[in-house]
């Protein structure tokens, strides 16, 4: 099963950031989404909870801009995996592999910090909103100049 998705919430956890044994970076955190319904004259809420992972300089960069309550947007694939419990019961979830990330600015504010591309240090969102503070970034390494920005 794949099929696209957006989705807006917060952060149930912070972004946890590992490496394969090939050294590819992985992000892995929650995401609630609420929505809001009127029914019979009386406002109901429904909050759906999702698992995201985040492969490369996406998960490097969102594991250092985000945290905990954070709102923001995601956009990727849904797949479904199956596993197997500790009890041996045969059990089936659906993962949002994240292609974008972004913060929501709906009720904050953020501030934006290109990354390098030829060093890959991390960077991302920073300000208010609860997105982190900007990466320190190390002088530039040696290499080529741009004349202007590649987008």
């Amino acid at each position: 099963m794949s099929s696209n998705v957006t989705l807006v919430g917060n952060l149930t956890r912070d972004p946890e950031l590992r490496f394969t044994q090939s050294g590819q970076a992985v992000a892995s955190f929650g995401i609630a989404v609420s929505r809001r319904y009127q029914q019979n004259g009386e406002w109901q809420e429904k909050t759906s909870f999702f698992n995201v992972t985040a492969w490369g300089q996406l998960g490097e960069n969102a594991a250092s801009s985000l945290q905990k309550g954070a709102r923001i947007i995601v956009t990727g694939r849904l797949e479904q995996r199956d596993y197997e419990t500790r009890d041996g019961e045969k059990r089936s979830a659906i993962d949002v592999v994240a292609d974008e990330i972004g913060p929501s600015l709906r009720w904050a504010t953020a501030t934006v910090q290109k990354t390098d591309r030829r060093g890959g240090e991390a960077g991302g969102y920073g300000g208010q909103g609860g997105y982190g503070a900007p990466a320190q970034r190390p002088a530039a390494a040696p290499g080529p100049e741009f004349d202007e920005e590649p987008f």
